[in-house]
């Protein structure tokens, strides 16, 4: 059974972009273990849009300790197995989910990329979400194809 899905991104109103790219998106913090760092005393960076000068969000500005501390929880989260010794089936499974996920929210991401770098939308509705998820459907494709020790996906 295949799980690549044919989605129609270009059936959405002048309405719908409207508000999406209105939309007030969260502060963007560094994210480590599973959370949000948003206790970080490392300085914040403003999010220009583009299109119009104002600022939409702001993300953190990463400091050496921040990196450190994302590397070792990173090394740590391998080395418990959960993800790097499971099944290829359970890991297939779960980034499948993760592109059927992005195809979801495609239109969304799409609004969220012409704010920030200043796509066109019909570009960015087929090309960047869709890109990641084609992307990502390969690898999961992939990961019970290949030998179980040469399978780091």
């Amino acid at each position: 059974m295949s799980h690549i899905q044919k989605v129609n991104h270009t059936n959405f109103s002048q309405a719908d972009l409207d508000q999406l790219r209105q939309q007030r998106v969260a502060p963007q913090y560094n994210f480590i273990n599973n959370q949000a760092q948003t206790d970080s005393q490392s300085p914040r960076i403003d999010v220009d849009s583009p299109i119009d000068g104002a600022v939409f969000t702001s993300i953190c500005d990463a400091s050496d300790e921040d990196v450190d501390i994302s590397t070792h929880a990173a090394r740590k989260a391998f080395n418990k197995g959960i993800w790097s010794n499971a099944a290829p089936s359970f890991r297939k499974k779960i980034m499948l989910k993760w592109a059927d996920l992005i195809e979801q929210h495609a239109l969304e991401i799409a609004v969220l990329g012409v704010r920030d770098n200043g796509t066109d939308i019909n570009t960015a509705s087929k090309g960047e979400p869709l890109g990641a998820a084609n992307t990502i459907r390969y690898y999961a494709e992939a990961t019970d194809k290949l030998r179980r020790n040469s399978t780091y996906c």
